[in-house]
């Protein structure tokens, strides 16, 4: 089996889309269950933890960017 430098080059690219956007939603996960507890406890802070929440998405984008350059 050979293995072609655009096959590998493509194999590459969706390593990095696919590892990201897992790596992002397991963090979004723990953070938005944290969010949601802190926000029951005080509910001041929903500002606070919609930023933290929506903050692993820029996670995602430096994967797109690394495929991008591969």
């Amino acid at each position: 089996m050979e293995f072609t430098t655009e096959g590998l080059a493509a194999l590459s690219k969706a390593i990095a889309i696919v590892g990201t956007g897992f790596a992002s939603a397991w963090a979004e996960k723990v953070i938005g269950t944290a969010a949601v507890g802190a926000m029951v406890e005080n509910e001041s802070i929903f500002g606070k933890a919609l930023v933290l929440t929506v903050l692993p998405e820029t996670i995602v984008i430096f994967g797109l960017v690394v495929a991008i350059l591969i």
